[in-house]
Order: C-alpha cells, then structure tokens, then sequence
C-alpha cells in the first residue's frame, strides 16, 4: 500500500534523492550552550517507545521497560522542563488496559504538573489508552479515528499526530483526514516554528509510514515547519529533508542494536532553533550528555 507522487518518482527515488543529503547536525561539547540572550525559550523533555506492560517485571534482550522509565522520569522531575512529549509505543505490544495504568502511574510526577503529550504508536491500542488517560483533551483537535494534540509551547508550536494504523503490526499511516487536518491547520496557524511529532519512521520499507510522500509534498514548502521528531527504529539519529529537521528519538525501553543507547533528550529550543541533549539511561551510554545544536530553516 503506497501513494505515489504523480510526477513519475518512485517513493524510493524520492526518499532517496531527498533523505542522501543528510546532515547539519553540529555536536557540541558539554560547555556550549544556545545563546539565549535574545531569544525566547522554552525546554521540553522527548522520549519514544516506553513499551511499558501490566507486569513491571516484563523484560526483553535483558533492558526492564519499567525501570528503564522510572530512571527516566526522576531524571526530568530532578530539574521539570515545561512538558514531555512520548512518540509512541507507549505500551509493550497490544495496548491492555493494565499496560496503560502502568504507564499513567510511572508519569504521575510529571502529569501532576506539567503538560504531557502522548502520541499512539503501532503497539497502542488507541480505544484502551483513552479510558485509562480519561478522554480527550482540552487541546485535542477533532479528527475521526485519531488522537490529535497541539500544544503552544512559547516561541515554537508542536503538533502531535497519530500515525497507529494497526495494532502490533508495524506500518503506520497518517491518513487522508488527518493529512487534510495539518494541511489546513498549518495554513491558518501564525508563522511560530512548528515541529511535528508522530511514532512511524520515514523511510521505504513497509513498516514505515506509508504515506511519508504525502507528508512531505505537504510540508516541504511550509516554511514554518522545522522539524519532524519521531521513534519506532530505536535508533537516536538526526538528518534532513528540504531543510526540516528528522529527528529520531532513542528508545526507552530496549534496543535492538547494542550500540544505540536508550533514554531520553532534553530539547532546549527558541524561535531560531534548538540544542537537544542526549540522557542515556542505558544501552550504549558513550554517546551520554553529548548535545547537538540545529538551526530553523528560514
């Protein structure tokens, strides 16, 4: 199931051609810092498939899901950022209604006091997560079928898609109604540096998005779209396309390579750009505290 582009590029050639060129991505030493003086600001936690299941003892390649969470969450309570965004997976493969009072329970410290953005991944299940974080918020927009947020977030706006397609088989889509959504959001929002975040990675295969295309034709020329941050691959890496930032979170919970760390990233962004900080709780922890620093296309 692929969408084509109608100007006679394969979705390959045009991932290809687009994703090659990779790069920007400066990493800093633990000293440097974004120059705030005359800058707005404002400081976010990201992290990516927690995998959390009903039994906390539930373990995979020797990583506890678990525990691996509650590390992270006292290191974002240690010193509260303004909110937490989670790109999916939130639950360890099916989405059970004990996976997600488990979760709920884990970022009590950070819900009872900050805004906390949960996006629905391939191993959500969307119906249960709903009851058990009690419906729709009050900054949920109304697009049939799918969990939507978007948060203003000082100087930058997120925008908190959905892209669950089938629960616990790995493709995701975004969808028509959500696409046209975003398409006319973004057309009538004001010109605030908007990132994207959704769970599905942006390449071919078939468990990919499959309508990355789509996305991209959409977005390429919106200038006020700066980067798109997701997980699924539980790889943490940065690239671009057209000049927006991919940013892909490490996991949480596991990896499935043993060089690829797991934890969390401190995002530190203003209306020109951002410096995300890598915190490694475990897996590969070489790569801890390191900082990368990227600038908004104009």
């Amino acid at each position: 199931m692929s969408e084509g582009l109608g100007h006679g590029i394969s979705r390959r050639q045009f991932l290809h051609a687009g994703l090659a060129a990779a790069g920007g991505a400066v990493l800093l030493g633990s000293c440097r810092s974004l120059d705030e003086s005359q800058q707005k600001h404002t400081r976010w936690a990201f992290a990516s498939d927690t995998h959390i299941d009903g039994d906390p003892e539930n373990n995979y390649r020797g990583f506890y899901p678990y525990r691996n969470l509650q590390t992270t969450i006292e290191q974002i309570t240690a010193e509260m950022p303004e909110g937490l965004v989670i790109t999916g997976d939130l639950a360890r493969l099916t989405g059970q209604m004990e996976d997600y009072g488990n979760l709920r329970n884990l970022l009590g410290p950070v819900t009872g006091q900050r805004p906390v953005c949960l996006a629905m991944g391939n191993h959500d299940d969307r119906a249960n997560f709903l009851q058990v974080f009690e419906g729709p918020t009050e900054n949920e927009q109304a697009v049939k079928g799918k969990h939507v947020v978007t948060v203003e977030a000082g100087p930058v706006r997120f925008m908190v898609l959905d892209s669950l397609l089938y629960v616990n088989k790995t493709p995701g889509l975004l969808g028509k109604a959500q696409r046209t959504w975003l398409e006319t959001s973004l057309r009538e929002s004001d010109d605030r540096p908007t990132i994207l975040f959704f769970h599905h990675t942006l390449g071919d295969a078939d468990g990919d998005l499959l309508d990355v295309l789509r996305l991209f034709e959409m977005v390429k020329s919106v200038r006020k779209v700066k980067a798109i941050v997701y997980g699924h691959s539980h790889v943490y890496g940065f690239s671009q396309f057209e000049g927006i930032h991919l940013i892909n979170l490490p996991a949480t919970a596991y990896n499935f390579r043993d060089d690829q760390p797991l934890g969390w990233v401190e995002a530190r962004l203003t209306a020109r750009g951002g410096e995300f900080i890598l915190h490694a709780v475990g897996g590969d922890k070489k790569a801890d505290g390191d900082r990368v620093r990227l600038r908004w296309r104009a």
